[in-house]
């Protein structure tokens, strides 16, 4: 791990939050800001992207250390929204709107779990039979 794989994970974690701004703005035009879909649709998009690579390129079609953590840790970490599910969450709770936090934690959790597991399932339709998988 040299100082290129730090340079490579600043300029994904860079694009990933940029991206992230825009989408999260974008969603709020379409569908208004009264709920957090844009952060949902963000972790779910991130969940499939990272199940994806991670699986695609764990084995089968191998990448660069570098290439990984540009994508995996930079772009997904960058993009997706952990901080902000739980701050959105916290203040639907706190403004008593409990079924809508309650909402929000069931459909981030169970999407972004489909989500990986969907990204996974299509690196590995796409790369066929390779070693067990397991926690990459």
């Amino acid at each position: 791990m040299g100082w290129w794989s730090y340079f490579w994970v600043a300029i994904g974690s860079a694009l990933g939050g940029v991206a992230r701004y825009w989408l999260t703005g974008f969603v709020a035009i379409l569908l208004g800001p009264q709920f957090p879909w844009g952060t949902i649709l963000i972790n779910i998009t991130g969940s499939l992207v990272i199940g994806f690579f991670g699986t695609v390129t764990a084995h089968r079609w191998p990448v660069s250390f570098e290439l990984r953590a540009f994508v995996m840790v930079g772009l997904c970490g960058g993009f997706t929204t952990f901080s902000a599910f739980s701050l959105q969450t916290l203040e639907l709770a706190r403004f008593g709107r409990w079924l809508e936090a309650s909402g929000n934690v069931l459909l981030s959790v169970v999407l972004c779990l489909v989500a990986v597991w969907i990204g996974h399932a299509l690196a590995d339709l796409m790369s066929g039979p390779g070693p067990a998988s397991g926690a990459e």
